[in-house]
């Protein structure tokens, strides 16, 4: 079934990994898969290294999701450093291997870096490519509620969101996002702006404080005054940082919940006793 088929039934429920780097074995993160895989969760995406790198070990993580028949995997794939041949290659592997779920991404620059260095240098190039020449794929592109950082404005950012979907896109995963009023907002914008696609919305759980900080201003994000206020009162103790953050994670999945999202997209760090916990505070089973 596609992911888009179960949104339209319920509310998708799914978890991000990364896989470990080339030098690193594989069985930590096999053993992380089984313990989310308890949860049932529609789908794992899997994210590629920086700047598209270790390609290898996604496909490898893909092929272990599928192959155990207990979740649908979605790879994330970028047009850094790709050429339309690669891409028919590595596209093409993919369908053999079962993976036909797909998150379609320019990726972000590595620094010093101008333009892509590949075939196509925007997301939507990259939909219109897999749409057109591997139609099997079910695609997903990334959404921005509080905009991309690169953007100048809200309504070049979601004309880009539009074009993505006239291009071929099928559902939307959000970029991390604290803010549920600002998700909202957002969300009442792009559908005035003909953007229909599902939105798959992105948790990231609070589990310490830099890398907290470190997440959201990378992103562009903001950090509303109750996290703040974590971060304030916990920042130099991370076991006390580390049970508020859970608490607070839990808080902000009741309200996403509650905003009538389509789906729900746990990004686990590789941490599935973390993740558990926050998941049973909020009583998925």
């Amino acid at each position: 079934m596609k992911v888009t088929e179960i949104m339209k039934k319920k509310m998708s429920f799914s978890f991000e990994v990364f896989p470990p780097k080339s030098d690193k074995p594989i069985e930590p993160l096999l053993d992380t898969l089984e313990h989310l895989y308890e949860f049932n969760p529609d789908f794992i995406s899997c994210t590629y290294g920086a700047g598209g790198t270790n390609a290898g070990r996604n496909m490898e993580i893909c092929k272990a999701i599928k192959d155990s028949g207990k979740s649908i995997p979605v790879t994330h794939y970028t047009c850094i450093g790709n050429t339309k041949e690669k891409m028919k290659q590595e596209l093409q592997r993919y369908l053999d291997m079962g993976v036909d779920h797909i998150l379609a991404l320019r990726g972000d620059l590595p620094k010093g870096w101008e333009g892509t260095r590949g075939d196509f240098n925007y997301a939507n190039e990259l939909v219109q490519y897999i749409k057109s020449n591997f139609p099997k794929f079910t695609i997903a592109v990334s959404g921005n509620p509080e905009k991309h950082f690169e953007s100048y404005s809200f309504d070049e950012d979601i004309t880009h969101l539009r074009i993505k979907q006239d291009a071929g896109a099928d559902y939307i995963m959000t970029q991390l996002c604290h803010d549920v009023d600002q998700y909202c907002w957002w969300v009442e914008k792009i559908r005035k702006a003909g953007v229909s696609m599902p939105i798959d919305v992105g948790v990231m759980p609070i589990l310490s404080k830099d890398p907290t900080i470190r997440m959201a201003v990378s992103n562009g994000s903001s950090i509303p005054r109750d996290l703040a206020e974590i971060i304030a009162r916990y920042g130099d103790n991370p076991e006390d940082f580390k049970k508020a953050g859970k608490e607070y994670s839990a808080k902000q999945i009741f309200k996403f919940i509650n905003a009538g999202i389509d789906g729900l997209h746990i990004y686990s760090l590789n941490k599935w006793q973390d993740v558990t916990d926050i998941i049973k505070d909020v009583g998925i089973r």
